[in-house]
């Protein structure tokens, strides 16, 4: 009788352990932790190199957000990132959205800066002013190789 009292305890515990996993995978998931309601915002970028769906959307080292879509225009090329922030975030509608690296190689998260205007971006507005993610490799490549660019004035033309 034991025995079988203790197994049914231990089934109730996991079942409610099981419960719980789902609930916050469902609530991660849809990003309502991040508490209250949220509208969506869009940006436009040359290069989201490293970004992805669920990264943050911070103000002030604050995640007020996250990312929600990300896809390209095929009409110039450009990448579209929808996210949501909270409702209890008003953002001008001058405000800059970056994307940023987590360290040095880390993670890459979309950092917003609010403007001065008197006016707020709606919900489903565009932020216009944007700034690309840094292209490491890139930058790395240039200096470590030089410049390959032919018409490239600092480049020192052969020597004839």
């Amino acid at each position: 009788m034991k025995q079988t009292k203790l197994e049914l305890l231990v089934g109730v515990f996991v079942l409610i352990g099981l419960i719980a996993v789902a609930y916050l995978t469902i609530k991660l998931g849809a990003g309502s932790l991040l508490g209250g309601g949220t509208y969506t915002l869009e940006a436009r970028f040359t290069n989201v190199g490293g970004l992805n769906m669920g990264s943050n959307v911070v103000v002030a080292g604050v995640a007020v957000g996250r990312v929600e879509s990300i896809r390209m225009e095929p009409t110039d090329y450009t990448a579209i990132v929808t996210f949501r922030v909270t409702d209890d975030v008003k953002l001008p509608t001058d405000s800059m959205a970056s994307i940023k690296t987590t360290g040095l190689i880390g993670d890459k998260f979309i950092a917003l800066a609010p403007g001065a205007d008197e006016t707020y971006l709606a919900p489903g507005n565009r932020i216009t002013m944007t700034e690309s993610a840094v292209d490491l490799e890139g930058l790395i490549g240039k200096m470590a190789f030089g410049s390959v660019d032919k018409d490239n004035p600092s480049t020192p033309a052969p020597a004839p």
